[in-house]
């Protein structure tokens, strides 16, 4: 997975509340295979007509080359499926900026590369309300937490440890091998303080 720290891309208004991981996919599409892309199932029952027709309307449809989604609280809430983070992803969704997320969602995201970005109600607002007439690319900056978007510059919050793995491209594993030195003089530390623990050569326990 490759690190990032700027974006610049289409961002699309998406102004719902508690969209949900059965929304980003439906269960019925996870038994396809993840090496076929599960970008075509994202949120395919919102932008999709009775007969299976793309909504003209909907955000997503009018803006295929999106990769910045702005949306209401409690995204991604709902069961624990990384599906729903890989439709995303597959998607071409690099960020999502919405004032609250699923926790789980959250993790899974920053683990696949894709920003959770946290702001305001009235900052996702006025976001929201902005993309009715931007025509310039939202600008997101990991390091400064920082978005751009035709005029308004607003900040959001992330943990400090997911931008350390956004900007490196890292995922839980790879980010405790970064700190193996730490946990091997703490190891050492704890061994020499406490030598009791460890067996001497020959001996076994009763």
């Amino acid at each position: 997975m490759a690190g990032w720290s700027e974006h610049a891309g289409q961002a699309v208004a998406l102004p719902l509340q508690n969209v949900d991981t059965d929304q980003l996919i439906p269960a019925r599409f996870m038994t396809h295979s993840r090496s076929d892309g599960y970008g075509r199932f994202l949120l395919h029952d919102l932008r999709r007509d009775a007969g299976g027709d793309e909504l003209a309307e909907f955000p997503l449809n009018r803006h295929p080359d999106a990769s910045v989604v702005v949306a209401g609280h409690n995204f991604g809430c709902g069961s624990s499926r990384e599906a729903a983070v890989y439709a995303l992803v597959d998607a071409g969704i690099r960020a999502v900026i919405a004032p609250s997320f699923g926790e789980i969602f959250a993790g899974n995201a920053v683990n696949n590369g894709l920003l959770p970005a946290q702001v305001s109600e009235d900052d996702a607002a006025a976001l929201i309300d902005r993309l009715k007439e931007a025509s310039g690319p939202l600008r997101i900056q990991l390091e400064t937490g920082r978005i751009s978007l035709g005029g308004l510059d607003l900040v959001f919050s992330l943990e400090p440890s997911w931008r350390t793995k956004l900007i490196n491209g890292w995922d839980d594993i790879d980010l405790t091998l970064h700190h193996l030195p730490e946990i091997a003089r703490h190891r050492a530390n704890q061994m020499h303080d406490n030598s009791w623990v460890r067996p001497k050569a020959g001996q076994s326990w009763p």
